[in-house]
């Protein structure tokens, strides 16, 4: 009764949801282009042969799965779907030969069927917490295998589900299996009645490095001959702080630069004001000794962590959850966060057991910790050796989940 009232919500709601996309199109939210993807239209004919689908949020979601996109793709055509620009611009710079990208509809019954009729997947892969009650149930009047990878799920929101058990298990227990991302993850989902849980380990643990142009590392670093660390991931509220930390560490470093890497790059304008008029990358304009640099472009931070002997990673000093601190670790640079990091709970334990992550609270403890390692570079590169080391067991996990989802798949 309650998967049907939700479908005839959805189907009402339609003309507001279409004007809500129309509205953040003209904000710039929303590829204006490409907008009849979110109700399930396409220009892409289907490939031949056995489809896979893979459905991932945004960017942090994309970018832990893109190894299994890999070895997806060399095994036949692969179609991701995610819901944001920032992640289709991920999307056209690192998908591999073999797989395309649309923009996922939003959740309607009738832009689910289009888009399902459309494409007509073998098997359908979600990422961590996507669960749409009719896209997954469109899977299952398909045939469609499901499976849901590096599943997550919140204390919070296991008590939420637990109100309607029936609802959890027929979406929870659809999925073919559930492969949980931590031990914490897979006892909330076996409380809510999931058959088939796995812990196999977390897929953000065996994502490959990010990439960076040799050329580009080679001419940032001539650019950076002093002392520099990077804030990467920022949002509003902690470039202030960031921005104080570095004003405090000038005094004893009065070259030192400091690269702040905004989560959202179009918010480059607003930070570089924040920070005295700070040089952006975006403007191709080149760091000052002194001074904060933006680095204000898409897909360059593996090359700012290599360019740095550290990193600060935000969403984390004002308490939204953290970002990915394992994307420096795994280039063997330790790291600096705040006291919020519950999105990487595993993680942050794994380097705090190692010494390899140092939590902060605010400005004169972030130039505390910075200082501590710009003094002492030698502690600082055996940090990051611990940190890479801390997720040395990259087994076969993309390789297992492709396995997983291919299984019993046409």
């Amino acid at each position: 009764m309650m998967l049907r009232l939700y479908a005839a919500a959805t189907t009402l709601a339609a003309p507001a949801l279409r004007r809500m996309l129309c509205n953040r199109a003209a904000r710039g939210k929303e590829d204006t282009a490409r907008l009849r993807e979110r109700e399930g239209f396409t220009a892409i004919p289907r490939p031949e042969g056995r489809l896979v689908w893979v459905h991932a949020a945004s960017v942090g979601e994309t970018m832990s799965v893109l190894p299994v996109l890999k070895t997806l793709a060399a095994r036949g055509p692969v179609l991701l779907t995610t819901g944001t620009l920032t992640s289709a611009r991920l999307a056209a710079e690192r998908l591999p030969p073999g797989a395309l990208h649309q923009f996922v509809p939003l959740d309607v019954p009738a832009w689910v069927k289009r888009f399902l009729d459309h494409w007509r997947p073998d098997a359908a892969a979600f990422v961590e917490s996507e669960i749409w009650p009719n896209l997954l149930r469109g899977c299952d009047a398909r045939g469609i295998r499901r499976v849901l990878l590096n599943g997550r799920i919140s204390a919070r929101s296991t008590a939420h589900w637990r109100r309607v058990p029936g609802l959890a298990r027929r979406l929870l227990g659809g999925f073919a299996a559930i492969h949980a991302q931590s031990a914490d993850d897979a006892a909330n989902f076996r409380a809510l009645g999931a058959p088939n849980v796995l812990e196999w380990g977390n897929l953000k643990f065996f994502a490959a490095p990010l990439p960076a142009d040799d050329t580009a590392l080679a001419a940032l670093r001539a650019q950076l001959p002093g002392p520099v660390w990077l804030a990467a991931s920022t949002h509003l509220g902690e470039e202030d702080i960031i921005a104080t930390a570095h004003a405090a560490l000038v005094a004893d470093y009065p070259d030192l630069v400091t690269i702040i890497a905004p989560r959202h790059p179009e918010r480059g304008g607003e930070v570089a004001e924040l920070c005295a008029h700070a040089p952006r990358r975006s403007l191709g304009q080149a760091p000052r000794p002194g001074h904060v640099y933006v680095a204000d472009t898409l897909g360059e931070l593996g090359l700012f962590f290599r360019a740095a002997p550290f990193a600060f990673i935000g969403n984390s000093l004002l308490g939204f959850g953290g970002h990915n601190i394992i994307e420096p670790a795994l280039l063997a640079r330790p790291v600096i966060a705040g006291p919020h990091l519950e999105n990487f709970t595993e993680a942050s334990q794994r380097l705090t057991e190692a010494n390899a992550l140092a939590r902060v609270h605010d400005a004169p403890s972030l130039a505390n910790a910075v200082r501590t390692w710009l003094a002492a570079p030698e502690a600082a590169r055996e940090a990051g050796r611990r940190a890479a080391a801390c997720f040395a067991d990259a087994a076969q996990l993309p390789t297992r989940l492709a396995g997983l989802i291919l299984e019993d798949a046409a």
